[in-house]
């Protein structure tokens, strides 16, 4: 298995691991709540649906940590087969709280200063 975090940066992280397990195998581990509950415990969700399914192929959770501010992210797990018969996974773990996005609009004034005449 290797891991290659990627360098971009982002609002989040993506990490891709090669996997020996066949993607049917890896699929199961990831959708089926009590698989998952082993490794990705539902204590660590903010619901423990998906958010988001492509059977077979992806899944979405939303998480929210335990304790305060409670940041809320959302983990998606893509998997596809790779050459060797295994599976490629790719985590990516976005922060999705509305508390840390950046601000979209600019302020009405411009925050500016005001030049008088004299």
């Amino acid at each position: 298995m290797s891991d290659a975090a990627r360098d971009e940066p982002g609002p989040g992280i993506e990490q891709e691991y090669e996997l020996s397990e066949p993607p049917g195998k890896v699929w199961r581990a990831l959708s089926i709540p009590e698989l998952r509950e082993r490794w990705l415990p539902g204590a660590a969700l903010a619901a423990p649906e998906p958010v988001a399914v492509t059977p077979g192929r992806e899944v979405s959770y939303r998480m929210r940590e335990a304790v305060p501010p409670h940041v809320e992210s959302t983990v998606t797990f893509r998997i596809a087969p790779n050459d060797t018969g295994g599976t490629c996974l790719r985590i990516i773990h976005a922060l999705t709280d509305a508390r840390f996005a950046p601000p979209t609009t600019a302020a009405a004034n411009g925050n500016a200063p005001v030049l008088r005449a004299a």
